[in-house]
């Protein structure tokens, strides 16, 4: 009979790691779901982790979609957990008691990793973790997090980060991401394929954050001159522009053009120009069968070459796997 793995540790002395997740009051079902299933139910070999489950108060917390969990374990789970996972916060505006805290920390310094996936990032901010370090969150969250927190470097392209044993992610999605990341750093590549193969799952995807972004530039400004100028390019993003000739569009000098549109939009012409043209194709990539060459063309870059070039820069993912993401594999450049 084959040996288990929790049969190999013991024989070899090694513990098998405990997995914590914290369950907080109002805490999102799926958010809550994604380290169960992939430290839980989605093991092809169940005896590689040790998922248990705890609150601040054990007895029953209600998630945001009124299930209800039973928790049996208090926080002095955390004083012996190899992984702590704080799945989601509800309610990013309110500080975490300070037992849930000193908890955290405690737990950090005695060689812990701490996970924090989607909002769950700002229970590790408030404990003062991520001071001067890169930390994940969901994009939509940036200012927010940003004025809350201001010594947290904020990578809003990332989809999880890991300094220090202190991991974070964007949102939803990412945290499986995240979690099979864990799996991988401690089992390898080879397993961690396994499970994102029984979830269904890639076990990497390309890109970050950036390409999931709705719309990074305002539609409209403060200053009309500059919302007059902007709705004209938006007409014409296939054209080429220069300085000169939207200065005159404008009835303005270049010299003041240039100030009150970085004023106004916080971007230089040529940036914002881009942008809007990565925006344009991101759609025609989404809702058309054109080729990249005519895609570019009509999003107004030079060229094929220098389009591809942009957008991968930009989402860090080709044209063509944007497409793939987005309508799926039948429909590749």
């Amino acid at each position: 009979m084959q040996e288990t793995v929790s049969a190999l540790n013991r024989r070899r002395n090694v513990s098998v790691p405990v997995v914590a997740v914290i369950a907080t009051a109002g805490v999102s079902a799926f958010h809550f779901s994604v380290p169960c299933m992939v430290f839980g139910q989605a093991l092809p070999e169940p005896d590689r982790f040790c998922l248990k489950i705890c609150a601040e108060s054990p007895g029953t917390v209600a998630s945001e979609a009124g299930l209800q969990i039973n928790v049996e374990n208090g926080l002095e789970l955390l004083e012996s957990a190899s992984i702590i996972i704080v799945p989601f916060w509800s309610h990013p505006e309110e500080k975490p008691s300070a037992a849930l805290l000193k908890a955290l920390v405690d737990a950090w310094q005695r060689g812990a990793e701490i996970v924090g996936l989607c909002l769950g990032t700002y229970v590790l901010a408030y404990a003062g973790l991520l001071d001067d370090r890169r930390a994940a969150t969901h994009w939509e969250y940036e200012r927010d997090f940003t004025g809350r927190f201001p010594a947290v470097r904020l990578d809003t392209n990332a989809l999880y980060i890991n300094e220090e044993r202190l991991i974070t992610s964007a949102g939803t999605a990412a945290g499986i991401d995240c979690c099979l990341n864990i799996v991988r750093a401690h089992y390898g590549s080879a397993f961690a394929n396994r499970v994102a193969r029984r979830m269904v799952m890639p076990p990497y995807r390309e890109g970050g954050q950036a390409q999931y972004i709705e719309r990074p530039v305002p539609e409209t400004t403060r200053d009309s001159a500059v919302n007059e100028l902007t709705d004209y390019l938006r007409r014409n993003l296939e054209r080429p522009h220069n300085i000169d000739a939207l200065a005159k569009f404008c009835s303005m000098s270049r010299r003041t053009l240039t100030r009150h549109f970085l004023a106004a939009t916080g971007m230089t012409i040529g940036d914002w120009l881009n942008v809007e043209r990565l925006q344009r194709s991101q759609e025609l990539l989404e809702s058309t069968d054109h080729s990249i060459e005519v895609v570019s063309s009509m999003s107004g870059f030079q060229s094929p070459v220098s389009f591809r070039q942009s957008f991968k820069a930009r989402f860090s993912v080709s044209p063509s796997e944007w497409r793939r993401a987005f309508r799926g594999p039948g429909n590749q450049l």
